[in-house]
C-alpha cells in the first residue's frame, strides 16, 4: 500500500496557496491551464458524486456500506478493461481499491451527517441499479484516462500536477470538506512513486 502522505503534503501546500491574500493563484478559473492528469482528478471527483447516491440508496436498509463482493467485481472490471487497453491490471487494481475507499469516505460521513441531523437524511431512496450504470461509465471513462496518462503517472511531474489539477477539480465542482477529504483519499496511487 502507497503512502498518501506525500500527496496529501503537496496539495495541502498548493491548497494554502490559494487562501494568502494577493497570491498569484489566488483561485484557479476553469480557463487556467490544466495538466494532464485533470481528466483523472475530474473524473474521481465525478465518481465520488455517486457516493451520495449510493449513501442515500443505502441508508436505512440492511445494506452494508462495506460490499465486499461488489467491490471484487469493481476490481476484477477494471483490471480487464485496463489489459484489453495496454494498461498495467494490477496498478489500476490498486488505484481503484483507493477510488473505493475514497467512495466509503463519503458514505461514513453522510451517514454521521444524517445519523446527527435526521432532517437532512434522504427522504427518497435513488435505484441502486441506475446508479451503478452511472458508476460504471465513469469507471470506464476513469480506467481510459488512466490508460492513456500512464506515461505522464510515472514522472516527477506527477505529484505537483495531479495536486494542481485536484485543486482545480476542487474549486470547479465546489467540493466540501467531505468530498476534498475522499478527492485527496480517491488519489495518491494514481502517480507512481
Amino acid at each position: 500500500m502507497r503512502n498518501s502522505t506525500p500527496f496529501a503534503v503537496t496539495l495541502t501546500a498548493a491548497a494554502a496557496l490559494l487562501v494568502v491574500p494577493g497570491s498569484a493563484a489566488a483561485a484557479p478559473t476553469p480557463t487556467a491551464g490544466r495538466t494532464a492528469l485533470y481528466p483523472v482528478a475530474g473524473l474521481a471527483a465525478e465518481r465520488l458524486t455517486t457516493a451520495d447516491l449510493v449513501a442515500a440508496a443505502k441508508w436505512g436498509t440492511d445494506s452494508p456500506i462495506d460490499d465486499p463482493t461488489r467491490e471484487q467485481q469493481v476490481l476484477d472490471d477494471v483490471a480487464a478493461r485496463a489489459e484489453l487497453l495496454g494498461a498495467d491490471p494490477a496498478e489500476i487494481r490498486v488505484i481503484f481499491r483507493d477510488q473505493i475507499e475514497a467512495n466509503k469516505v463519503v458514505q461514513r460521513g453522510l451517514y454521521r451527517r444524517w445519523t446527527d441531523h435526521p432532517d437532512e437524511a434522504p427522504t427518497t431512496k435513488p435505484d441502486l441499479g441506475v446508479v451503478r450504470q452511472e458508476i460504471n461509465r465513469i469507471t470506464g471513462a476513469l480506467v481510459q484516462a488512466l490508460a492513456d496518462t500512464s506515461e505522464n503517472r510515472g514522472t516527477l511531474a506527477c505529484r505537483p500536477g495531479l495536486a494542481l489539477a485536484a485543486l482545480q477539480v476542487r474549486h470547479e465542482d465546489h467540493l466540501d470538506g467531505l468530498h476534498t477529504r475522499a478527492l485527496v483519499r480517491a488519489l495518491p496511487s494514481i502517480c507512481r512513486d
